[in-house]
C-alpha cells in the first residue's frame, strides 16, 4: 500500500503540448514506470496530447515521452512533472526533450527610452525549454537592479541575488511556474529609484519596456501574470509601480525597502483608493528598514488590506541589508507569485 493513500479513486487529466510533427507523446508514471500510458485523445492540429490518470493517491510523479519516427524514446528533460490529483479541471505540462535545464540569458540589451532620453540596459532570463517549445506563454518579472541578479562579474561587490539558481531549485521541486526575467539595470538609481524621478522611469518601463518585451517573447500580458521586484530603493520603486500600475502589475514584491526616504508612498496608501493588485514586503532586524517597512504594512491593512490575502509582511531576524539576505529570501516572493496553488487561484491549469 502506498505510504500517501485516498479512501476514494482520483481521477485528472493532463493535456500535454508540443509542437506537432516530431512523433508521438505518451507518458510514464511512478504508479508503474514501466508501463507505458497512451493518449485518450489526440488534438486534430497534433499539438495536445490529453491522458488520464487514475490513482489512490493526491499526487503522482510523471515523466512525458516523445517516441520519435525512428522508434526511439525520449523522455521529457527536467525533473518529474508532479500531478496533484485533488483538482478536477485538466492539467497541461509542455515538455521539452533537448537541452538544459537550466534557463538563458540574453546579452546586455539597449533599448532607447524618448521618456528618460537616454538608453535602458538590461538583461532578459529565458526559462529552460523556450525555445524548443514554442507553445507555452510565460509570466513576467520585472526586476531592479538588474545587475545584481545573474552574474557575480557584473553585480556590486560580487554578490549576486542568484535568480537563476533560485528558479532551477523551485522547478526541481515542482512548486513554481517558469516565468521570463526582465532584469533592468539603474542608471542613477539614487534619482531614478526615487521621487520625482521614479515617475518618468516607472512610466519608461511601463510604456517603452514592457511593449517591447511582449512583442518579442512569448509572454502572458496580464496584470495577474506580471509582477514587479526589487530591494532597498528597488523595493521602493517596484512599490510605487505597482501602486501607480495596478492595471500593469499584479504583484508589488519589495524588500527591504526605503520607504519615506524621498518619497511620499506611505501617505498616498493612507489617502488613495485601494488597489487590486497583491503586495509582499518584507525587511530583516534590526536595522534594514525594518520599521518603516512594518508602518507600511500597517497602513495597507488601515486602507483595507488583508493580511495574507492581499499582501503578505515578514520580517527575518537577523538579516542583514545586502545581496546574500535578499537571494536567501528570494524563494518566498518568487512562490508567493508562481506557485501552483496562485497559478491555479488564477485560472490556469496546473
Amino acid at each position: 500500500m502506498s505510504l500517501y493513500s485516498t479512501n476514494t479513486l482520483l481521477v485528472r487529466q493532463i493535456r500535454v503540448r508540443y509542437p506537432a510533427g516530431h512523433g508521438d507523446i505518451v507518458l510514464r508514471t511512478e504508479l508503474d514506470w514501466d508501463r507505458v500510458v497512451a493518449p485518450v485523445d489526440v488534438s486534430d492540429d497534433g499539438e495536445t496530447w490529453t491522458f488520464t490518470i487514475e490513482a489512490r493517491k493526491p499526487f503522482v510523479y510523471l515523466k512525458p515521452i516523445l517516441k520519435t519516427p525512428d522508434g526511439a524514446e525520449r523522455w521529457a528533460v527536467g525533473p518529474n512533472a508532479l500531478l496533484l490529483m485533488t483538482r478536477e479541471s485538466p492539467a497541461e505540462s509542455f515538455p521539452y526533450f533537448d537541452g538544459s535545464e537550466s534557463g538563458t540569458f540574453s546579452n546586455v540589451l539597449e533599448l532607447d527610452s524618448a521618456i528618460l532620453g537616454r538608453k535602458h540596459y538590461g538583461r532578459v532570463y529565458l526559462p529552460p525549454g523556450y525555445f524548443e517549445n514554442t507553445l507555452r506563454r510565460y509570466p513576467v518579472l520585472y526586476m531592479q537592479d538588474g545587475k545584481n541578479l545573474f552574474f557575480p562579474e557584473e553585480a556590486f561587490l560580487g554578490r549576486e541575488w542568484q535568480v537563476d539558481e533560485a528558479l532551477a531549485l523551485l522547478d526541481k521541486m515542482n512548486a513554481v511556474d517558469h516565468v521570463v526575467v526582465v532584469g533592468v539595470h539603474s542608471d542613477d538609481r539614487m534619482y531614478d529609484y526615487t521621487q520625482p524621478g521614479y515617475e518618468a522611469y516607472a512610466r519608461s518601463i511601463v510604456e517603452e519596456i514592457k511593449p517591447r518585451i511582449d512583442a518579442k517573447i512569448r509572454t502572458f500580458t496580464s496584470s495577474v501574470e506580471t509582477g514587479v521586484l526589487g530591494s532597498s530603493l528597488g523595493g521602493v520603486l517596484s512599490f510605487y509601480m505597482a501602486w501607480e500600475y495596478p492595471h500593469v502589475f499584479g504583484l508589488g514584491a519589495c524588500m527591504s525597502s526605503t520607504f519615506a526616504h524621498k518619497n511620499d508612498l506611505i501617505d498616498r496608501v493612507l489617502s488613495e483608493s485601494k488597489r487590486e493588485n497583491k503586495y509582499y514586503l518584507d525587511s530583516g532586524w534590526p536595522g534594514d528598514n525594518y520599521e518603516v517597512t512594518l508602518a507600511m504594512a500597517m497602513a495597507l491593512a488601515q486602507r483595507g488590506y488583508t493580511p495574507r490575502l492581499d499582501f503578505l509582511h515578514l520580517m527575518f531576524p537577523l538579516d542583514e541589508h545586502d545581496e546574500n539576505a535578499w537571494s536567501r529570501r528570494l524563494h518566498i516572493p518568487l512562490q508567493l507569485g508562481l506557485s501552483k496553488v496562485s497559478t491555479a487561484a488564477r485560472g490556469r491549469f496546473v
